[in-house]
């Protein structure tokens, strides 16, 4: 009996071996960052990098962290935690999503609510890190001509609903994601947003 299970454990521990050869996902991930665009358009593979990835130089969104070294345990376990507060402060959005809908405002309503308060937490994320602040500013200056985020109303010239525009509010930077180590953690969340196909 016990020759039997040790043959099993170690059929099974090479086909799980063979698995992860052949999917290929990096530093540990189940779900492979690369497959998803969505993920990799702000960011590129690094071998380097702790979770194999690190923000691409030439995106409008995240190219202002490629000066840090995501090489640096210390650093991106910082930022990993920057990353999580940052998600679970968007709870307070759910908040104004519930108790508006329980009021029966329209659509047009709750997305301009949970829009601007999208933009205060990204905004407040950095109140204790002037220089990411003005980086944060500075980025949306160049992809939106303003430094407080995008409006509703540029949201929804974008992408012509009300419905996509609280859609895009509680969605995240996969890319970022992808860096600090939360892919997989919040992987549901990128499928109940429509970003990757379970």
């Amino acid at each position: 009996m016990k020759r039997w299970l040790f043959a099993f454990t170690l059929v099974l521990a090479v086909c799980v071996l063979m698995c992860a050869c052949v999917t290929g996902t990096k530093k540990g991930y189940v779900h492979d960052p690369r497959l998803n665009p969505e993920a990799m358009k702000d960011i590129v593979e690094n071998p380097e990098a702790v979770y194999g990835f690190s923000p691409d130089p030439q995106s409008t969104r995240l190219g202002t962290y490629a000066q840090y070294d995501w090489s640096d345990p210390g650093f991106v376990a910082d930022a990993k935690k920057q990353r999580v507060a940052y998600h679970d402060s968007l709870s307070t959005m759910s908040v104004i999503l519930d108790r508006m809908t329980e009021q029966g405002a329209s659509t047009e309503e709750i997305a301009r609510a949970v829009s601007a308060e999208r933009n205060r937490l990204r905004l407040a994320a950095y109140d204790d890190d002037p220089a990411g602040l003005e980086e944060v500013k500075q980025s949306n200056l160049q992809t939106y001509g303003h430094e407080d985020g995008p409006t509703a109303d540029e949201m929804y010239e974008k992408y012509g609903s009300w419905e996509t525009v609280i859609q895009k509010a509680f969605s995240a930077n996969l890319g970022m994601d992808a860096c600090c180590g939360l892919y997989d953690d919040y992987y549901q969340l990128y499928v109940e947003l429509g970003l990757v196909e379970n």
